[in-house]
């Protein structure tokens, strides 16, 4: 449901658009304007620091401890001794065991008694979301409660999943995730029609190829069309609780490639003629990372440093590849990419390339509206299993 405006436009400091606010309903809302969150920010930013998010309602057993909201600078680090799946499986357990003691909220299964993993598989095998983590992940989840069955995959692109790995093969028809439901959101399923976020993006955006897709276009869609993008519904309505499992590349636009994008475009619909005003892209994803619904159910980020890309991106370079034997788990999803636009500086300067440059505000864009921090000196970084 779309909501008539109630304030005069704003817009973000730096920003050459402008948007109007509109009026979002609080907790059942169709869908939101959120530029008018930048009005109500002092007061939203002080609320998020006092108030923990609401605990999940666990099954039969012992009450759950208080939970306690994770301070957003927290990034809980893993090492890897390799990349192998037993050494993803420990390393992921010990990750999960000190987020639910630290902030008193556990995955187990609450009403829905499912959950779902936003994985990232758009530049290819390359750089995708490793399977070893994705199966970590499902074990953890399993040890807690979840059945196989409730526990669902979310990508993007049909072909890019099967490519990776992650759909069954056309030639074999097997798959390492067998029992776990796959959700295409290109197959245009899993979009409701109620929930859209008004923003200037275009029809349908394929994050590598939409350069040369399309070139030959003509921008013939109506002004509706082009505001109106829709979110996948199931990771918010249908899930416990979801988690965010990017890959980090950069990206000539949005800046970084990582958790806020993966949640957020790489999670919508309404995407194809995007580079016709690239200008409002930095904006969308700040935006629509500060959905209540999403973020209420978005539990926490992790991400494997075992491969990423710090130039060319999102189109996969093996030649600008780094890896780390690093696991992060963070609520903070601004301060990931934050520490990770960090990292792909220093390769860029090593290799003799410029900066990710500073006009592009995704970041900043987000921490204005609360969903994260860019303060990178003033992250907490927990060094698990020292």
């Amino acid at each position: 449901m779309h909501f008539p405006p109630v304030r005069a436009p704003v817009k973000f400091p730096g920003s050459p658009a402008k948007h109007s606010p509109g009026l979002g309903h609080s907790t059942i809302m169709r869908f939101l304007q959120f530029p008018a969150l930048l009005l109500i920010l002092p007061a939203a930013a002080a609320l998020a620091a006092s108030e923990p998010l609401p605990p999940f309602k666990a099954g039969a057993g012992p009450a759950p401890a208080p939970v306690t909201a994770a301070p957003k600078e927290f990034v809980w680090e893993a090492q890897l001794q390799n990349f192998d799946a037993p050494i993803y499986e420990r390393e992921v357990e010990k990750l999960i065991t000190q987020f639910e003691a630290t902030t008193g909220r556990h995955l187990v299964p609450g009403a829905k008694k499912k959950v779902g993993l936003k994985i990232y598989t758009d530049s290819g095998p390359g750089v995708a979301t490793p399977k070893a983590l994705v199966k970590a992940v499902m074990t953890a989840l399993e040890k807690r409660g979840f059945e196989p069955q409730n526990i669902f995959l979310v990508g993007l692109n049909q072909l890019r999943l099967r490519m990776t790995g992650y759909l069954p093969s056309l030639v074999t028809g097997e798959t390492e995730f067998k029992g776990h439901p796959v959700y295409v959101l290109e197959s245009g399923r899993y979009y409701d029609p109620v929930w859209f976020y008004p923003s200037p993006l275009p029809e349908h955006f394929d994050p590598i190829f939409a350069e040369k897709q399309t070139r030959d276009v003509p921008n013939t869609s109506t002004k509706d069309e082009d505001r109106n993008s829709y979110l996948a519904t199931p990771l918010f309505l249908d899930a416990d609780f979801w988690i965010n499992l990017p890959v980090y590349t950069d990206h000539p636009i949005l800046g970084v490639n990582g958790a806020l994008v993966n949640a957020t475009l790489w999670n919508a619909s309404n995407t194809s003629r995007f580079f016709r005003s690239p200008a409002s892209a930095p904006e969308a994803v700040a935006e629509m990372s500060a959905i209540p619904e999403l973020r209420s159910t978005w539990i926490f980020t992790i991400v494997s440093l075992e491969r990423y890309q710090f130039i060319g991106g999102p189109y996969f370079n093996s030649l600008y590849t780094v890896s780390e034997p690093l696991v992060w788990l963070s609520t903070d999803p601004v301060m990931l990419d934050s520490l990770m636009l960090a990292r792909m500086n220093k390769w860029r300067q090593r290799t003799g390339f410029q900066p990710v440059s500073d006009e592009i505000q995704t970041l900043q864009f987000a921490e204005q509206l609360g969903v994260g921090s860019t303060k990178t000196n003033e992250a907490k970084i927990i060094h698990v299993g020292d």
